[in-house]
């Protein structure tokens, strides 16, 4: 697909997102590894909230971008290592990937240190006990809820999954909104290009898109 058909393809990708997940669920752009082209026909789509994976990706593309549309909200959807947590606090909204309490107490000091708005965090739960994969365990995840809720400068918004590539995601994200509803939390991330629709009929807040929206990831 040529640069020049990329604005109207994009638009039109979001538009259809939009109509199959509803009012009421957000759309993250999950830009990772996408060319500035994309993401110039994206925010011309009237896209304003990204999801990214790395810090530093993040910082090279949104540093000059961010004073150009007051209404951008950048998330942290992929996982944070505690020494990049000053610079997250900084640049992001929302931080989907706490899932221990080391992370936590460097996201506290890192606030108190940078004076910056606490970021809106989200817990990232290991729905499938994934011994290789980030989150939470579900036997430590009350624990965790609870320990932030007392020592957060901010707020905990909600819960996070990534389902098991290899298992039906239906049923992780019927017990990630289970889970968030016994802990009175509002919000539920999860669902991706291959299963935004499914994720929004079974209660999701925000489905972090990339594929969908943006086309094939450039190598």
């Amino acid at each position: 697909m040529s640069s020049d058909t990329q604005p109207v393809s994009i638009r039109e990708a979001r538009n259809s997102i939009l109509a199959e997940i509803g009012e009421g669920v957000t759309l993250v752009a999950a830009s990772k590894r996408q060319p500035d082209a994309r993401i110039e026909a994206a925010l011309a789509a009237g896209q304003r909230v990204f999801g990214e994976n790395r810090v530093q990706e993040a910082q090279q593309r949104w540093t000059d971008r961010s004073g150009q549309y007051a209404d951008l909200q950048l998330r942290l959807i992929g996982p944070l290592q505690t020494n990049k947590a000053e610079d997250a606090v900084q640049l992001f909204q929302a931080i989907e990937t706490l899932d221990r309490e080391k992370l936590l107490h460097a996201l506290i000091k890192a606030v108190e240190k940078t004076g910056a708005p606490p970021p809106d965090l989200y817990i990232q739960v290991n729905t499938g006990d994934e011994p290789q994969k980030g989150g939470v365990s579900i036997t430590d995840l009350a624990d965790l809820i609870a320990a932030t809720q007392d020592t957060y400068p901010g707020r905990l918004v909600g819960l996070m999954c990534i389902p098991p590539a290899d298992e039906p995601a239906a049923p992780h994200f019927a017990l990630l909104k289970q889970l968030a509803d016994a802990h009175a939390l509002a919000q539920v991330s999860m669902g991706m290009s291959g299963d935004y629709a499914l994720a929004a009929r079974l209660g999701a807040t925000h489905v972090r898109v990339g594929t969908a929206l943006f086309g094939a990831r450039e190598t």
